[in-house]
């Protein structure tokens, strides 16, 4: 069955750094776009960054210049690197794996990352 495990969620402090992963299985990974989503409690679910299969990126206006997300085929695995943490980016963060042209779309379990001195 498809599976997408995050991990490398944590406490930091405001100005530090984090690098999450999403490890996938079940999928064919190259033909996923894959993406990070982050919910806050009281908020909606929001994208915060995606990358095509084709490795074409997009990233929400409040993480540019800070996150950047990339993927290994290799391994199978999605990442976003975090820099420059605000206490803002607080949230559990869910990595997702879409293939609209046959609608398919998968989510993780979530990690929480929290920014607080």
């Amino acid at each position: 069955q498809v599976q997408l495990v995050e991990s490398g969620g944590g406490l930091v402090q405001p100005g530090g750094s984090l690098r999450l992963s999403c490890a996938a299985s079940g999928i064919i990974f190259s033909l996923y776009t894959m993406g990070w989503y982050r919910q806050a409690p009281g908020n909606q679910r929001e994208l915060v960054a995606a990358v095509t299969s084709g490795g074409t990126t997009n990233y929400a206006d409040s993480v540019k210049g800070r996150f950047t997300i990339s993927r290994d085929h290799a391994k199978n695995t999605l990442y976003l690197q975090m820099n420059y943490l605000k206490s803002e980016d607080t949230a559990v963060y869910y990595c997702n794996a879409k293939r609209t042209r046959v609608a398919n779309n998968y989510w993780g379990q979530g990690t929480q990352v929290t920014v607080s001195l």
